[in-house]
Order: C-alpha cells, then structure tokens, then sequence
C-alpha cells in the first residue's frame, strides 16, 4: 500500500496548559489558512446513523438549473480547531479516564465523517471510534470494568458481526455514552483479490487505514489522546477547503479494489456541492471500473447508496453525476427485451424529469413528507419509461419501473408499487385539468370514468376529483407533481424545464391544490361510506351479494361525493329512486 512520507503528513495539534478548557482544540494557524467564502452548510444537525452517515446536509439550493459543466466552487469554510459540546468532552474524558486507569497504550481516534462535520461548523452524532491495538469488544468490556471501580452502571455491549456480502469487512462493538451510541473498531489494512470487493483484512497502522478509506476527506482522524486532528494522506484538508472530491490512492486501483467507492464519490459530491476530481470522473467512468461496478457490488448496495442520493439535498446534482459518468444504465439497469426499447439518450431525459420536479418542488414549500418527496423524485426520474413493459418468465407483461426497483435497486416492494400509481394517477389527473381550469357548464368524459352519476357539473368535477384521491390517497400531492409537469411536457434530453413551464406547472398545482383543499376532499380517503353493503342488500332485497351490489356500491360513493352534507337516509331515499326509475326503462 502506497503512504505519505511523514514530511507529507499534516497533524494538527498545540500545547496544553493545565487550566486549558478541553472545549477548544486551537490548532497551529500556518497549517489552516483563513478563507474568503463560507460554503452553504447547515448548522441544524439531524443523525441518520442506521444508514451509516451522519445527515447535516445543507439547505435545499433554488430553482436554478444545474449543469454537471459547473465552475469551481469557492473556497471551503474549514475551522481551525475542533470545538467539542457538552457530551463530546464527556464522552472523550471518560475514555481517556480508561486509558489512564488500566495504564493503556492505546490510542482513540474518531474516525472519517464526524471529523470532517466538525472541520466544516457542523455537528455529528455518528462518532466512530478506531483503536490501533486491540478490537473493539475488548476495549468496550475495559469501560464496563473501569465503571465497576468507580461504582458506576454498565453499560451493554452489542457486537456486530462482520459481513463481507454487506460491506461489513470487520467486527464492530457499540456502547451507549452520556446517551449517545458510539461505534468501536480496530483501525485495518485490506489486500484486495482480482473480482472480488472482499478484501483480506488485518491490524493496520493509523496511515494504513487513512489511504484505504474512500475520500481525502473522509479519511481524517482525531486523536482522543493527543486532542489533535490527524491528516495523514496530506490531502484531506486542503481538499475539504478546495472543495474537491478526491480517492487517497490513484483513483482507478481505488475503484477496481471497490467499485462501489464510486457512488460514494458521487453521493459526497452531490450532498457538499464539491467538484470531482478529473481523473476520478475519468476512471470511474472508465469500462472495467462500470464493469466492476455491475459485477462485484451487490444490488442492495447499489440501491442503498442511490436511495441516500435521491434522499439528500442534491438529487438532481447526483443523478447528473451518475449520467454524465455513463454510469445510469449500469445503476438502473432495465430488463432485457423492453418493449418499447429504451433509446440510449433517455437517461438524460430521465435527469430532465428529475430536475423538473426537483425545481417545482423548491418552489411550491413544504407540503410533502420526505417520503413523499423521494417517491416523487423516483417517479419523475423514471417517468420515460412508464410505459416501457417487458416479458416475465410466466408470459405476463410487467412495467420495466417495476423490475428496476425490485432486481436492480433491491429497494421496497412498495416503493415499486407507490411510483408505478403516482405514474398512473398522474395520467388520470391530467385529464381533470381542462375541467379544473375552464370551469365549462358541461362536462366531457374522462377515459378512466366514463360513467357517472346525474348531477350538476361542479359536482361531477368533485366526484371525479374524490375518485382519484381515494385511489392514491396520501400521495395524491406527488402525482399532482408529475401531471403538471408532464402537462407542460415538451422536455427533450438537451434541455431542461424552462422557467416559463416552471411557473406555470407552479401555477396549476397551486391552483389544483387549493381546488381539492377548498372542497374539503384533502383526506377524503378516510371518509367512511354512508352506507354499507348489508344495507344496499337490504334495500335491494337480496340474499347475497355480488356485482350489483359493488355497482350501487360505486354510484352511492358517487352521491357522497357529490352531497358532502348528506345524510344517510337521503343517500338511501336517492338509491330507492334511482333504482324506482331503473326499473321502468328496463
């Protein structure tokens, strides 16, 4: 493995009094020169440490439209020191406090994101804890044995296993301090065998583990003993204030040795905003580096590190990386023999979609959850190919979205299904736009419902409306989205949503919205029927049910819809009516 003579190293530490308040590391200012710019960083944490990163992403950025040709970014805020909060200095005293009581020559050192979170103003409750000389089990039972002196409680310990098939290559053992999870592992070095991301792994020094991590500038330590940040490769800070992406090691031996590397490399561009770095746009864009890619990293993986894109700050930004790097059939790979084929120019067209949504999203607030935002932003993203079908093993047509969800991102059944209705409910609510906006005394036929109930036009818009939202029910804002995009559709894959569409998909679903809210039909899903099957039996005279029931079933929705004030009784007075003059045209 390649390292940094120790002349290359950068190690940021000073002095310590005796009285010097353990909440400010101040670090040698020849090393961290003072910045002219501040990046857009966000100084409300919010932890996401079951999926592995700590998530203080910055603020959504405007409407603006990106373009992967960006110009470098300015310069990067990076602190001079490491401030650490109430919990941190009591978590790091204790350990210290170990060390000191069983005489430990072990050295702690906080690992890779919470450092970098740090360095940027930002906080992190993801502390990853390596330790050069012993694993991570072992040091945990030593806090629990130096609790016991002290007459303290313990504290349990979990061991989580390694698992190679998950990117799991060495054991980790996790201790709750001051309430805050923290992980333990021994810091390792990998040897990499030829088609396989497995590596053999084994103790490594401090310097070995920094060069086989990722990035630059998730390779950074802070030494608990030393209260000093470690920048072994010597380059983790100067390309954390350059605002760089960039591998410790020659990008493509990096890449080779794990392919997925490279979403990572996109996921951290796209989440800081930072421009990756030329050669490791050309290696990973490289033939055997996209073939690693689909060959040596398990779907799961793949969906994982593309649900954490899609999930971030920068979606857009993201899939323009995974694009522009030739890399998006690779990700989401279709099934053979798609019917219509899919034209190799549709992933722009894809990213088009996507941006569209994005920016309208941007622009109408907060009204979506975020699962209701990443599920748009699927569904935007794959809407070329909402009608693209292929053939299963059991003869039956299947959407290709269906097949790219389930086989090529492992991500949830339900998500399938969620994005396959957003992209038929957006249909549907397009045909209601015209009606929505004409205010026309007569009302045409929709092709989803071409019958429907005797009632005034206002209330046949209503019905219609009321239909369509108990089919989606809460995702009803996300196929919103989609139909005005898709209303507006002149999209093409070298342009993207022009400002003029922008504000007039803006203007539609502002105006569809509050037609849907002003009518009271937000939630509609949740209103009960008036009246049930058995009473429709009843009425009916009939002993069991079947579709004549479900037919009354439908039109006594439709008068619900269409009465929001009626009762019971009059719904059934109605039923007796209709069904009265059914009967003398029979």
């Amino acid at each position: 493995m390649r390292v940094a003579t120790a002349a290359s190293r950068f190690l940021f530490t000073s002095s310590f009094p005796s009285n010097f308040n353990n909440r400010h590391f101040i670090n040698p200012s020849s090393f961290i020169k003072p910045l002219r710019t501040t990046a857009n960083l966000n100084k409300s944490p919010q932890s996401r440490r079951r999926l592995g990163f700590c998530d203080s992403s910055p603020p959504p950025v405007s409407a603006a439209t990106f373009s992967p040709k960006m110009s470098p970014p300015p310069e990067v805020e990076v602190r001079e020191s490491i401030e650490l909060n109430d919990k941190e200095v009591q978590i790091f005293d204790r350990l210290r406090d170990v060390l000191r009581h069983f005489r430990l020559d072990t050295q702690l050192r906080v690992a890779g994101g919470w450092v970098r979170d740090k360095l940027l103003g930002k906080e992190c409750y993801d502390i990853d804890i390596a330790l050069d000389n012993m694993l991570g089990r072992e040091f945990c039972e030593k806090v629990n044995e130096y609790l016991i002196s002290t007459g303290e409680e313990t504290h349990g310990v979990g061991v989580i296993q390694s698992n190679p098939d998950q990117s799991k290559h060495l054991e980790t053992a996790t201790m709750r301090l001051y309430d805050v999870w923290i992980d333990f592992v021994n810091l390792r070095a990998e040897d990499y065998c030829e088609n396989s991301r497995i590596p053999t792994m084994r103790f490594g020094t401090a310097e070995e583990d920094a060069y086989r991590r990722d990035l630059t500038i998730n390779s950074l330590f802070y030494n608990i003993n030393s209260r000093a940040v470690e920048d072994l490769t010597g380059k983790g800070i100067e390309d954390l204030r350059a605002g760089k992406i960039v591998t410790p090691l020659p990008p493509r031996e990096t890449f080779l040795d794990d392919p997925l590397r490279v979403l990572r490399a996109i996921r951290f561009g796209a989440r800081f905003e930072f421009i990756l770095d030329e050669g490791l746009k050309k290696a990973a864009s490289a033939d055997d580096v996209r073939a690693a890619i689909a060959d040596k990293i398990s779907r799961e993986r793949i969906g994982h590190e593309i649900d954490l894109m899609v999930a971030g700050n920068q979606p857009v930004k993201a899939m323009s990386y995974v694009s522009t790097l030739q890399l998006f059939w690779v990700v989401f790979n279709p099934p053979p023999n798609v019917n219509p084929p899919i034209p190799e120019e549709h992933e722009r067209l894809c990213v088009a979609y996507m941006d569209a949504a994005w920016k309208v999203l941007q622009s109408i607030g907060g009204s979506f959850s975020g699962d209701q935002k990443r599920l748009s932003l699927y569904a935007a993203l794959l809407l070329p190919l909402r009608n693209t079908v292929y053939i299963d093993h059991k003869s039956k047509k299947i959407p290709a979205v269906s097949y790219i969800f389930r086989n090529s991102l492992k991500l949830k059944s339900s998500d399938a299904e969620t994005v396959l209705r957003l992209h038929e409910a957006a249909e549907k609510f397009m045909t209601l736009f015209p009606l929505i906006i004409s205010n026309e005394e007569k009302i045409s036929e929709v092709s989803w419902k071409r019958e429907i109930i005797d009632v005034p036009v206002a209330s046949k818009l209503r019905i219609l409306i009321g239909l369509l939202l108990r089919e989606i029910k809460d995702f009803w804002r996300p196929a919103l989205l989609l139909s005005t995009i898709l209303y507006y559709d002149d999209i093409d894959s070298s342009s993207s949503f022009e400002q003029s569409k922008l504000d007039k998909s803006i203007v539609l679903f502002n105006q569809v919205e509050s037609a849907v809210t002003t009518q009271g039909l937000d939630k509609i899903w949740e209103v009960k029927p008036l009246v049930n099957g058995k009473e429709i039996m009843s009425v009916l005279q009939l002993k069991t049910g079947g579709p004549l029931v479900r037919e009354w079933v439908e039109k006594l929705l439709e008068w619900q819809l269409a009465h929001p004030s009626g009762s019971a009784e009059e719904c059934i007075d109605w039923m007796r009516q209709a069904q009265s003059k059914r009967a003398r045209t029979e």
